[in-house]
């Protein structure tokens, strides 16, 4: 063996076989030019695409932020965004791809309670982390949460209990329910209703159509007769964009005060300003903040500057999130492996663009704020300023369901 063979590999004979044995050196080397793979599978098309795309471009400034920084241990990110198609099965197929195919390191993603579970199923069983940056209660019970489980999102309780809480005491206590039926819509009325018991707040229906509906015309003379006082649309994406709609032209206004568990930012700059006048909800983050979080400006500057001037939404920032909060777990960990990235992720604080978090370790929920926002369509600014910001409900464990309620035995 020549000596320069012998600094390339040395081999070795075992049982009569030859054996290579790479040097550790060499194993390093490859380590560090090996990306961090980030599998990140969405609804490119379907019913949430708007909001998909703004996920995708508010993630790519998560990677874009990590690797110009200098990346971890000399290794950069990338993300690998697949399309999920809305559907469960396409997206349990895509994240099995991404884990076994693509060797992604982490999966971050969804935009749907559906798709969302069948993702964690796949990334549970591989004990690969999912990051889920859609809305689920389900996703935080311990029949589908694991160790590697992590919900960057609000979920229904939180969202609908916030925009319950500042509704319900001053528009009024009859309400109806116009709702996607799915896991989404389901979970937003459970929401309203637990935080209506105490109000005495009477629920005169819900109303259920499928998801992708485009007609609500059938249901809009039966909401009228009923004479609520206030009708929730629980629904999301374009569903929300036409109930909105149709609901306006029939005259629901006129005597009834509408609301959403979720405003989509998205959904208002498709369904223009007079379909949603003065239609409230709740979300998780609006532009608007900047004038008075720091960290609101920062992360809309940087969005800005890749995207053309435009903002992010809402589900958009839950993107730009959910990447780097595990980004930062890597660095915190100072590994790749799964099970440590998951205990730094459990003792992570963090500000990324909205004000300060943290995951409960019970189930990985992130305990955030909730921002109450109404539509305008009068002393707007400019085309994105399309929100009143009404009220912001501080992040406190409290406004979530108990570790014990949802199956974890140790409550924090």
């Amino acid at each position: 063996m020549t000596e320069s063979t012998n600094l390339g590999r040395r081999t070795l004979i075992v049982g009569g076989a030859a054996a290579v044995v790479t040097p550790a050196w060499l194993n390093l080397a490859h380590a560090q030019n090996t990306p961090i793979k980030i599998g990140f599978p969405v609804p490119l098309t379907g019913a949430f695409s708007a909001e998909a795309q703004d996920q995708v471009r508010a993630a790519e400034i998560a990677i874009k932020e990590f690797n110009d920084s200098g990346g971890f241990n000399g290794r950069k990110a990338e993300l690998l965004v697949r399309d999920d198609k809305l559907n469960p099965g396409e997206a349990a197929t895509r994240t099995l791809e991404l884990i076994e195919k693509d060797k992604v390191d982490f999966v971050v993603g969804s935009l749907s309670a559906a798709t969302q579970l069948s993702i964690n199923a796949v990334c549970r069983d591989r004990k690969i982390i999912f990051n889920s940056i859609s809305q689920s209660d389900a996703i935080n019970e311990a029949k589908d949460w694991s160790l590697y489980t992590f919900h960057e999102a609000l979920n229904p309780h939180l969202t609908a209990g916030a925009v319950g809480r500042y509704a319900f005491p001053r528009f009024g206590k009859k309400v109806v329910y116009l709702t996607a039926d799915y896991a989404y819509g389901h979970e937003m009325v459970r929401g309203f209703q637990r935080a209506g018991q105490s109000l005495g707040v009477q629920t005169l229906a819900d109303i259920r159509h499928p998801i992708g509906a485009a007609d609500y015309s059938a249901f809009l003379p039966r909401i009228q007769a009923l004479k609520p006082d206030i009708l929730v649309l629980c629904n999301f994406g374009r569903d929300l964009v036409n109930s909105a709609k149709q609901a306006t032209d029939f005259g629901i206004k006129a005597n009834t005060k509408i609301i959403a568990p979720v405003l989509l930012y998205t959904a208002r700059q498709a369904g223009g300003a007079e379909a949603f006048e003065g239609i409230l909800g709740g979300t998780s983050y609006y532009w608007g903040m900047e004038d008075k979080i720091p960290a609101a400006k920062a992360f809309n500057d940087k969005f800005r500057k890749a995207n053309g001037g435009a903002v992010p939404s809402d589900y958009g920032a839950l993107g730009y999130a959910g990447v780097r909060s595990v980004l930062q777990a890597v660095r915190e960990a100072k590994s790749t492996e799964s099970l440590k990235v998951s205990i730094a992720l459990r003792q992570l604080r963090y500000n990324w663009y909205k004000g300060d978090q943290f995951y409960r370790k019970c189930d990985h929920q992130s305990v955030q704020s909730v921002v109450i926002v109404e539509s305008k369509s009068k002393n707007m600014k400019d085309k994105y300023d399309v929100f009143n910001v009404l009220s912001i409900e501080a992040a406190e464990e409290k406004n979530l369901r108990t570790c014990d309620e949802m199956g974890h035995k140790i409550s924090t």
